[in-house]
């Protein structure tokens, strides 16, 4: 099966998710998996079950060193 954005987390199998340590503990956090194909699943940690969105490895490097970097320090609350 080929991993779509939208479709729902537990069609995704063989994966482990992973979520941030900074997490809290009502949930509010975003959950990553790597998938087979090198893509990256992101979902919501509230709703396992919901819409996975699906990222190649490229976009979620420009995410996570644009954060490093600070680009969305106006984000924060």
């Amino acid at each position: 099966m080929s991993a779509y954005n939208g479709m729902p987390a537990t069609e995704l199998t063989d994966v482990t998710w992973r979520k941030s340590r900074r997490s809290n503990s009502q949930g509010a956090c975003v959950e990553m998996a790597r998938l087979a194909d090198g893509s990256i699943a992101m979902r919501n940690s509230r709703f396992p079950g919901g819409p996975a969105l699906v990222y190649t490895q490229a976009e979620i490097d420009a995410l996570i060193l644009g954060a490093k970097d600070g680009d969305f320090d106006g984000l924060l609350s």
